[in-house]
């Protein structure tokens, strides 16, 4: 019986490199995963909608298996389509880095780094980091993309992204590697011309009265906020905006009475926001930076992580 199971196996394999499976089906299943629905596939992959429908029909006969359930809002991975994808982000991945590392090869001075980062992290660590990084390599292209944490983790994992820079949490993915750099605590923060800046005496149920900025719902920070206020007997904010955007969060603070809990050095370096002397209990911020496990790093993504750790190190020290 067992080695009917291995025949059968070797022969799925046999199947996978009889030379029908092409990579325009693995990024087909990637951008179908990614948008949930064909048309949104077919957007991203600046093609016909036809086209992808007939391209994943004939993924499927290959398979000998359904990747995807059809509905009227668009389609779900099946548990093969799951299974597919990952192992189709994890092919284009070393692509990505493997086409990178010979173009470094090439030319030494040059090479590309793409770093994914969201609100922790990206106002001091890593614009320090990157300016560390260019005094070295100053031919070195680096790319921010700003997202949420789960947006960057599957880039990461398809080998979009390169290392993401931010707020550690615990994950169960085997696929990622964290390193914390340094910790950090969160605070209430408002713009300076707010009500309660420079009241020594504000309480949090003052707060409470003021509309807040939350992190999205798939953040660890949101998850701990949400505890905080029901541990103090809160409800969630109703009159709330949800953004991940520091650049958003700074200007909704500076021009309106909003609320934002955020990492103590955002504030500390901003003359025009101020902290609210409230404590919150249990809300840490362990700031770091996340890799694909077990994926070789380009000669630029090395260096960029060499900058980073610099760069936690002088925050840490000063």
């Amino acid at each position: 019986m067992a080695s009917l199971r291995r025949y059968r196996r070797w022969m799925h394999a046999v199947k996978l490199l009889d030379g029908r499976l092409k990579l325009r089906h693995l990024i087909l299943v990637d951008a179908l995963t990614e948008n949930g629905s064909v048309v949104g596939a077919a957007a991203a992959l600046h093609v016909t909608q036809p086209v992808v429908t007939r391209a994943l029909r004939d993924l499927e006969d290959i398979l000998g298996v359904e990747l995807y359930e059809r509905g009227p809002r668009g389609i779900a991975p099946t548990e093969f389509g799951i299974a597919f994808t990952d192992h189709a982000r994890s092919v284009l991945a070393q692509l990505r880095q493997a086409a990178r590392h010979v173009e470094e090869i090439a030319d030494a001075r040059r090479g590309q780094v793409v770093v994914g980062t969201h609100l922790a992290g990206s106002n001091l660590l890593l614009p320090r980091a990157i300016a560390e990084l260019k005094k070295g390599h100053p031919l070195l292209s680096v790319v921010v993309r700003e997202g949420s944490p789960e947006t960057l983790q599957t880039d990461l994992r398809a080998g979009r992204v390169d290392v993401i820079v931010g707020r550690i949490t615990r994950t169960a993915s085997e696929a990622l590697r964290h390193e914390v750099l340094y910790e950090e605590h969160v605070r209430l923060v408002v713009g300076d011309r707010h009500p309660l800046a420079g009241r020594p005496d504000a309480t949090l149920a003052e707060v409470m009265h003021f509309p807040w900025i939350l992190p999205g719902l798939d953040t660890g920070l949101r998850f701990e906020l949400e505890r905080f206020f029901s541990h103090g007997g809160f409800d969630l904010p109703a009159n709330r905006v949800e953004t991940t955007s520091f650049l958003a969060v700074r200007q909704l603070l500076i021009e309106t009475d909003m609320v934002a809990a955020l990492p103590a050095l955002i504030a500390s370096t901003d003359p025009r926001l101020v902290v609210l002397p409230i404590e919150l209990e249990a809300v840490g911020h362990r700031v770091g930076m996340t890799t694909a496990r077990g994926r070789r790093l380009s000669p630029s993504s090395q260096a960029m992580i060499g900058a980073l750790r610099e760069a936690a190190a002088a925050i840490t020290a000063g």
